[in-house]
C-alpha cells in the first residue's frame, strides 16, 4: 500500500452505520485509501519518482518533471 512522501498520509478509518432502525447497533470499521499517484517530480533540481497523495499535487507542494 503506498504512502504520500510528502505529507505521510495514509490508509484512515472510520465507521459505518446503517440507517435501518434495526441495525442502528451494528457498526462496521471501514478503511478508506488516500489518492496516491506514482509521478517524477524533481527534488532539488533533479528528476526523481515519488508517491504523491493529488493533494500535495494540487496545491503545488511538488513540482512535476
Amino acid at each position: 500500500m503506498a504512502k504520500c512522501e510528502v505529507c505521510q498520509k495514509d490508509m484512515f478509518f472510520g465507521r459505518k452505520i446503517r440507517i435501518t432502525r434495526s441495525q442502528i447497533s451494528r457498526r462496521a470499521l471501514t478503511t478508506q485509501q488516500a489518492n496516491v499517484h506514482r509521478v517524477k517530480v524533481v527534488v532539488d533540481g533533479t528528476p526523481k519518482t515519488m508517491n504523491v497523495c493529488t493533494r500535495c499535487l494540487r496545491s503545488g507542494k511538488v513540482k512535476r518533471a
